[in-house]
């Protein structure tokens, strides 16, 4: 995996598709590294266009600063690395803690953003969403195994049919423990924080890029209100609701999410902002 510095620190990347390409940065959420993309994302999304595909800091091989950091920073660091590759503006697609961090860099770097993808992302948590992601980060803290942090996740990020397929849980909770986590416990329950201290309700109107929310209809931890009010807020953003899928929607319903960005990414950009 190639690597580059950027704001001082190693980043690992990966560049698919063609050179020529619009490039289009994916930005993976809470605990998982960009290699999550690779399986259902970058073969489709990246046949016309330039896909890059990174770790945030201290994700998988990507240098870890150390200390507290907010989505903003996450923000910074994605401008920066654009920097170092030389890369002017380009369309940005983030899930989750990634949705948060293209947020803050639709408001803070709005001159290198194209178009917006939001994916199971909110403006701020509520109060169940803080107490969730405050468990998270206290299990981290005190090192719970690995497979029990798993399964709890997964409860809150996969449909209630799929969770029902108990020998896929089993081997997904297997993988992941066998495999490792790409995040360490320390980086994982900073992330936590980042995802806790998130706020842009009263800034997102300030968004003015081509903006597309999208979400499954049975996401738990990001359930479809959260989804609404970003749309409702953004200007002329437009929010799709996937009949089937939850908090992993790009991966419960990959080929229809993918379909359903590239439509979006291939509109004209003159043409009008109406919602779905």
């Amino acid at each position: 995996m190639p690597e580059v510095r950027a704001a001082g620190r190693k980043v690992h990347y990966e560049l698919h598709g063609p050179e020529s390409g619009a490039p289009l940065v994916l930005v993976m959420g809470l605990g998982g590294s960009c290699r999550g993309w690779l399986p259902l994302q970058v073969p489709e999304l990246s046949r016309e266009r330039r896909v890059l595909i990174y770790d945030t800091r201290g994700v998988g091989e990507s240098e870890d600063p150390g200390g507290p950091f907010s989505t903003a920073d996450l923000a910074d660091d994605l401008a920066a690395l654009l920097d170092a590759l030389a890369i002017r503006r380009a369309d940005v697609l983030g899930a989750f803690l990634g949705g948060m961090t293209a947020q803050e860099f639709a408001l803070r770097h709005p001159l290198r953003l194209d178009r917006l993808l939001l994916v199971g992302s909110y403006a701020r948590a509520d109060a169940k969403r803080r107490m969730l992601l405050e468990k998270w980060r206290d299990m981290a803290r005190v090192e719970t195994p690995l497979s029990i942090q798993v399964r709890e996740r997964l409860l809150w990020t996969l449909e209630d049919d799929t969770m029902e397929v108990t020998d896929l849980i089993d081997s997904m909770v297997e993988f992941f423990t066998r495999e490792g986590s790409p995040v360490s416990n320390d980086v994982f329950a900073r992330q936590c924080e980042a995802c806790i201290g998130h706020d842009t309700r009263d800034r997102l109107r300030q968004i003015h890029a081509r903006t597309l929310v999208l979400c499954g209809r049975h996401d738990q931890l990001t359930p479809p209100k959260f989804q609404r009010e970003l749309a409702d807020e953004i200007p002329g953003a437009r929010l799709v609701t996937l009949s089937f899928g939850a908090h992993l929607v790009m991966a419960e319903s990959a080929q229809r999410f993918n379909q359903i960005v590239l439509q979006f990414l291939a509109e004209d950009r003159s043409g009008p902002r109406d919602r779905a």
